[in-house]
């Protein structure tokens, strides 16, 4: 089992830098996530290869790929989709919207309005869809890698703390260095490698590998380390609401898959600093005047520094 999850990360990270150029630990906690069964949000300027990204896993992945451009008309509706009556049969019938899926791109999310937003809330957390009072089943499994410009950029509305919270993970991706971007230029002079990438993964091996995550071991030390983390973002000072059990579940889920990818049986200390940035730090409600996610993370790297971490033996 320890070897497998090596094995897979070696298979599906290659794949995806044929696209991608550089941005090795954005693309490996991407596929984290996947692995443990969550939800991404992508945040950065136009144009730093977000949708790229989200389309080069969607292909590596063998499974069914839907895409939603978030903006201000949008309807719930047009997400979840609706009944329509048919006259020829004299009845209603179900017309699925795009989040009837494997993986799921909602492009510039913070484009459409907060009701609409809210409209993927049932599909992420609960992964069922209910219209006009019946609850109908995504596709299993359902992955939503969502993607907005910063809140600062004209014509955006601010995900909502609930929205917010249901992401497992806060990703930016980063302008490339100047070696990165001379080698994106020289890949895409003569193609489009996206159009040539095959699917390297099958929906059943990411089914059995997210089994096999499950079974990575977790030593109780290792969990206290978790919470005395969390709890500290709950201690008041700048922070108006510290991070939820939700939060919690999701850096303990994030650390057994990001151990499965290394190679590993069970859990580090080093796994949870690796992960508590990208999994806690957009979890935050920090007080006015302090600043966005910048300071969040800071106050989050702060904890790590000052939080005693375990020197048991955490490996049975």
């Amino acid at each position: 089992m320890e070897g497998n999850g090596k094995m897979l990360g070696e298979k599906v990270l290659g794949n995806i830098a044929k696209v991608i150029v550089g941005k090795e630990q954005t693309t490996r906690l991407l596929l984290t996530a996947l692995l443990a069964d969550g939800h991404v949000l992508l945040e950065d300027v136009p144009g730093t290869g977000k949708t790229k990204l989200a389309k080069t896993l969607a292909k590596t992945v063998a499974g069914e790929f839907s895409r939603i451009q978030f903006t201000p008309d949008l309807l719930p509706g047009d997400i979840t989709g609706l009944n329509i009556f048919d006259s020829k049969k004299n009845e209603f019938v179900l017309r699925k919207g795009p989040v009837f899926t494997n993986i799921l791109l909602a492009d510039e999310i913070n484009r459409a309005t907060p009701r609409t937003q809210a409209g993927l809330l049932e599909c992420m957390e609960e992964q069922q869809v209910t219209i006009d009072g019946e609850s109908y089943l995504p596709g299993k499994p359902f992955f939503v890698i969502a993607t907005q410009n910063p809140v600062e950029t004209a014509g955006t509305f601010p995900l909502p703390e609930a929205q917010m919270d249901r992401f497992m993970m806060k990703l930016s991706m980063g302008l490339p260095e100047k070696k990165e971007e001379l080698a994106i230029l020289q890949r895409y002079m003569a193609d489009e490698p996206l159009d040539e990438l095959q699917s390297v993964l099958t929906l059943e091996e990411l089914l059995q590998a997210r089994r096999e995550v499950k079974q990575i071991f977790v030593h109780k030390c290792v969990m206290e380390y978790m919470v005395s983390i969390v709890d500290a973002t709950r201690q008041g000072g700048n922070i108006i609401m510290g991070v939820s059990t939700r939060g919690n579940l999701a850096l303990l889920r994030c650390a057994r898959a990001y151990a499965y990818l290394e190679g590993r049986g069970y859990v580090t200390p080093d796994d949870v600093k690796a992960l508590a940035i990208p999994v806690l730090a957009h979890r935050l409600v920090l007080g006015y005047g302090s600043g966005g996610s910048e300071t969040a993370r800071e106050l989050i790297q702060k904890l790590l520094d000052t939080t005693p971490v375990p020197t048991e033996d955490f490996t049975v």
